[in-house]
């Protein structure tokens, strides 16, 4: 590792410690020249996550974009942003997790729409009337009956 302050390229480690999340390497080194000391972070380089979207376009994986949709659907329902940042989280994680390298926004939108359903129905029903397109009142109908009808065999299996 190359000293920043008098450019030797001899230095030593004096202390390594992981980050919080233990997603990177903090290590305190110190220059055999000028004995000035430094911090450098060391963290594993991931492979790009492209989406797909609907259109075509191709474009670099943005859990802000998700999250600024997951607060409007959520907009004045008491959920709190830790909650859509860990969904987010988790999200990327399975989907590095599973080393594919392109994913579709449809498969995105689908799994958070399953998560969500357990988080917050009415959140659940403003992303998926976004995700969904809904093009009329009889679609918004149709996706709530389902709902209805699937709390309601979950509530016959005493899982709800």
């Amino acid at each position: 590792m190359k000293c920043p302050y008098c450019g030797e390229i001899d230095t030593r480690v004096l202390d390594s410690r992981s980050t919080q999340d233990s997603s990177a390497i903090r290590r305190r080194r110190q220059c055999v020249k000028c004995s000035n000391r430094f911090t450098t972070m060391e963290k594993t380089e991931e492979e790009p996550l492209v989406v797909i979207k609907r259109d075509g376009r191709r474009e670099l994986f943005d859990p802000g974009k998700i999250i600024k949709g997951l607060v409007l659907a959520g907009q004045k329902r008491n959920i709190p942003l830790s909650l859509w940042e860990e969904l987010v989280e988790s999200l990327e994680q399975d989907l590095r997790s599973s080393y594919i390298k392109e994913v579709s926004a449809d498969q995105i939108g689908a799994t958070l729409l399953k998560r969500l359903r357990g988080i917050d129905e009415i959140a659940y029903v403003r992303f998926a009337s976004v995700f969904h397109k809904f093009s009329d009142v009889e679609e918004f109908k149709n996706e709530l009956e389902d709902m209805l009808r699937e709390k309601e065999q979950l509530k016959k299996q005493g899982r709800v």
